[in-house]
């Protein structure tokens, strides 16, 4: 109910609320007799000056204007003039108009048009996100050198192993010391790399062990020769470097033994790329559904059906036609892990780029990135490679 009704003096003008001393539980009595007096009312207690206020006008601009559907002549001053103009409804110019109310019956304020921009704009053409035309050369390029190294003489291959696993060390230490302060010894790591994918072809998988154990001996002694801060850091980076980036490429080393070793290698190679291709390009046109949005944003479930669905035809190709002794069905199984395990890497080193905060591992290659940005599904994918075609046709 409003003071006015009993016969309280105005608290407030039209142009703000009454003053901060005042409230309405210590307002001092009317004095006894017939009229009220208002001045001895303002030496009672100090009112603001306010200018006159038309007759049967409420002085808050509060509920009761609200309720009528007509504006005050103004808010009080501290109040948020943005939240005013939304709360309270203006008056309409042509006093016959009724303003505009919800379903609720409340007047609603007049709708403001939006900024122009992109936002109003219509739905635009998706982006492929990286340059197409210099991804799809470099890697005709680098397929050209696989193959050809491949099928002509394998330690040419071995070879592109060995400095493959060597740029790729060098782009993750490089980025550890640059964003981590993480200084992972290059020099054994890149030594004791090498060593591993020729032992792993020439020794077999023991070599391999072997020439892991004496690169991560060689690391923590090589990082002994520098000051003991941060030692145990850069050891442990060094570790999961040497096994991340040689290790788990030794295995298409093991793979090219076999007497089939270059169409193994081939098929391993080839899946992968088919169910990156899969995923990119089924996810790119339909993925609405996050994979993993705090790991990849990109990464859609529909990207991931498309990998699957792109290996698992391509697998079953590649074992019924290009492995000794192979049949359609092992492809199956052998696409589905291959998609699996080459998402599970692509994220892997998605969470490694985001803890150091980079895009991408290097430059090194238009349109792809680093050599890192291109081996991350592939090493975690050879390993189940090589043990599925052991598992299917043996070791040739």
């Amino acid at each position: 109910m409003n003071d006015s009704s009993w016969g309280a003096p105005p608290r407030g003008g039209p142009w703000g609320p009454p003053d901060q001393g005042y409230h309405p539980g210590f307002a001092p009595a009317a004095p006894a007799g017939p009229a009220y007096d208002g001045h001895e009312a303002q030496q009672t207690r100090p009112m603001p000056i306010v200018p006159d206020v038309p007759a049967g006008g409420d002085t808050g601009g509060g509920q009761d204007d609200r309720d009528r559907g007509t504006a005050p002549l103004s808010g009080p001053p501290f109040r948020d003039e943005t939240r005013q103009r939304w709360q309270e409804p203006q008056q309409p110019e042509n006093p016959q108009e009724p303003m505009p109310s919800s379903p609720s019956g409340a007047p609603q304020p007049p709708e403001q048009p939006g900024p122009a921009g992109p936002q109003n704009a219509g739905p635009q053409k998706k982006r492929a996100g990286r340059d197409l035309r210099a991804a799809i050369g470099v890697g005709v390029a680098l397929g050209a050198v696989i193959v050809a190294s491949l099928f002509i003489w394998k330690a040419a291959f071995v070879g592109v192993i060995a400095v493959a696993v060597v740029v790729g060390l060098w782009e993750l230490t490089s980025r550890l010391e640059e964003r981590k302060s993480i200084r992972a010894p290059l020099v054994p790591l890149a030594v004791g790399g090498a060593a591993m994918v020729v032992a792993g072809y020439v020794r077999g998988a023991e070599g391999a062990w072997v020439a892991m154990a004496l690169t991560a001996l060689a690391v923590l002694v090589w990082r002994m020769t520098e000051p003991p801060e941060g030692y145990l850091k850069d050891v442990t980076a060094g570790v999961f470097a040497a096994f991340y980036v040689p290790f788990l490429a030794t295995f298409v080393a093991l793979m090219l033994t076999a007497d089939d070793g270059p169409w193994r290698v081939l098929t391993f190679l080839l899946l992968t790329v088919v169910s990156d291709t899969g995923a990119y390009a089924v996810g790119w046109r339909f993925g609405k559904h996050k994979l993993a949005p705090r790991i990849s944003p990109g990464k859609t479930r529909e990207g991931l059906l498309g990998a699957v669905a792109f290996a698992m035809a391509a697998g079953a190709l590649c074992m019924e036609f290009a492995i000794d002794d192979g049949t359609w069905w092992q492809g199956l199984l052998l696409g589905l892990a291959v998609a699996a395990s080459a998402t599970l890497g692509d994220l892997g080193e998605s969470m490694i780029k985001r803890d150091l905060g980079i895009k991408d591992m290097g430059t090194l290659l238009p349109g792809h990135g680093g050599i890192m940005d291109r081996l991350d599904s592939l090493l975690p994918t050879a390993p189940v490679v090589w043990l599925l075609l052991v598992v299917f046709v043996g070791t040739g």
